[in-house]
């Protein structure tokens, strides 16, 4: 029997609604798991849309701070960088990994009860950061940071699907999913003192208060209920307890390798040796279950692994943002503060990119949509290319608009398709969409500042020996530069110049990259437009 929770409506829509009001079959939910939907006052719409905002933007930007000052935040635990950029990356991990549970839990729990659970958890454990400082406490901080984050981007669609008449409710998915992109470029534009005066607990400060508006958002005006019934089973915690450790430990290797060196390092091999197991152990059992977690078939299926790996590669390519241009920009010795009116802008173009994403929706148009986000992306990155050792921000406005715009025209559309492939399939393959899709955009934003990292170091060092190669002391300039300056101020001037040639190697490459995802698509569209007009 399932419960609907229709005794307690009157609790449920704050005495808005009639207690006895019946809900209607265009308020059936349109997700497993998800509230009803009915008709709601303007003042109430406009209640549903803030916590939405709220809640999207929160998804990301307490991490956001972490990871734009890792290095500074570092100290004052005790830690290397590279000891640092573990937190990170079992923040990505746990958000990637969350969505396995969650949609069943939202169904046996509620959304209230699982989102408010989970925030409560996120809070206290930020206190006892307090209490207990440490390495220790910051991975559970950062461990149930993700955790929440993947709870926050479900609950901000859910609450703009109250928002939406049913004919534009899909416009609720894709601002849900491109709010939370917000989360990085709003994080730095908080002012570096701010971060300084207590380093770590002005961090958890922020974050506790953050995860506590949204959790008094969530009972002060609470959804309506959803239906309710057992959904988790016993082998359900059994996949679990493997692939959210072989995520884990993946994460692991792509924050560190290119800090340790993935060669130099022999524990990130067997890092990586574990996760590949624990991961097919678990898609083992998947396999041979009568209810499986993962629709293992479905997602091997070619149009599914062609959804997958699109994601991944553009999101890859969104690490131009990330840390391409800010690397370039901070290797030349400028700071958060610096950066402002840079992030500013960014904001500004992911805001229009989301309402353009909106206003343009539609089946027919989706793969469109993603074409025109990866060249957008390709664009900004081949202008970002010229790049010299004097270029500042002002220099970049353009081109990080681009792609702060591709950005959320890019990440809607792309789960509004993914939700069609659950609608012609049926729910049973949610919690495969959605843990595909997290995975690509989280795990996929960490592979890219991994694989471009990596690259611009080994592109760095082989500038550095090129530049190097032309430097002959008997030249009378260099000789005149080395009387003046002295050795180590030459090798740190080329130092320099190698780097920015080297992000410009990488801002190329993601150029390339993205110009060659947007062919794909347009090869796929043409090969599909082929085979009806001859069949």
């Amino acid at each position: 029997m399932r419960d609907t929770g229709i005794g307690d409506i009157g609790h449920a829509m704050n005495s808005v609604v009639e207690p006895t009001y019946q809900f209607k079959p265009e308020d059936r939910p349109l997700l497993p798991g998800g509230p009803f939907a009915p008709p709601h006052p303007p003042l109430r719409r406009l209640g549903y849309a803030v916590i939405g905002l709220l809640s999207g933007v929160a998804a990301t930007f307490s991490n956001a701070l972490v990871n734009v000052d890792v290095a500074n935040l570092a100290g004052s635990l005790g830690l290397y960088v590279a000891e640092a950029s573990l937190l990170p990356a079992i923040f990505v991990a746990m958000s990637a990994s969350t969505n396995l549970l969650l949609v069943k839990a939202r169904i046996q729990f509620g959304i209230p009860n699982t989102t408010g659970a989970l925030l409560f958890l996120y809070i206290v454990l930020g206190l006892a950061q307090f209490a207990f400082p440490g390495f220790a406490s910051a991975v559970a901080v950062r461990a149930a940071s993700g955790m929440a984050a993947g709870a926050l981007i479900a609950f901000c669609i859910f609450n703009l699907l109250q928002v939406f008449p049913p004919k534009l409710r899909p416009a609720a998915i894709v601002i849900g999913v491109g709010l939370p992109q917000l989360g990085t470029p709003l994080a730095r534009l908080v002012p570096v003192e701010m971060l300084s005066l207590h380093s770590w607990q002005s961090v958890h400060l922020i974050e506790i208060g953050v995860a506590a508006a949204v959790l008094a958002a969530n009972y002060a005006l609470p959804l309506p209920p959803s239906e309710r019934s057992p959904a988790l089973e016993p082998l359900d915690f059994l996949s679990v307890a493997l692939i959210v450790p072989s995520i884990l430990l993946f994460c692991a290797v792509l924050g560190e390798g290119r800090f340790l060196w993935w060669r130099d390092t022999p524990w990130l091999g067997w890092a990586l040796v574990a996760s590949v197991v624990l991961f097919a152990v678990a898609i083992l059992i998947e396999l041979h279950r009568r209810r499986p977690l993962l629709q293992i078939e479905w997602i091997s299926t070619l149009d599914v692994l062609r959804f997958g790996a699109v994601a991944l590669i553009v999101r890859f390519a969104l690490a131009e943002q990330t840390y391409g241009s800010v690397g370039l920009l901070t290797s030349g010795g400028l700071i958060n503060d610096q950066l402002r009116t840079l992030f500013v802008i960014v904001i500004v173009a992911m805001v229009l990119g989301i309402v353009a994403a909106v206003l343009t929706l539609s089946v027919e148009r989706l793969p469109y949509q993603e074409i025109v986000a990866a060249l957008l992306i390709a664009a900004g990155a081949w202008l970002d290319s010229g790049a010299t050792n004097i270029t500042r921000p002002e220099q970049l406005y353009f081109s990080q608009a681009l792609l702060g715009f591709g950005t959320t025209l890019f990440i809607g559309p792309t789960l509004a398709s993914g939700f069609l492939r659950v609608f012609s399939r049926g729910p049973d393959v949610l919690v495969s969409l959605l843990v595909l899709f997290s995975v690509t955009q989280n795990v996929g934003g960490l592979l890219g500042s991994a694989v471009l990292g990596s690259y611009q170091v080994a592109s760095a060092r082989a500038h550095f020996a090129a530049l190097s190669e032309h430097l002959l002391g008997s030249d009378p300039q260099v000789a005149a530069r080395l009387s003046a300056e002295g050795a180590a101020a030459l090798a740190q001037e080329i130092t320099r110049e190698a780097n920015v040639l080297a992000f410009n190697d990488v801002f190329l490459l993601v150029a390339a990259i993205a110009a060659a995802t947007a062919l794909g698509i347009a090869g796929v569209l043409a090969t599909n437009a082929f085979r009806k007009a001859f069949k």
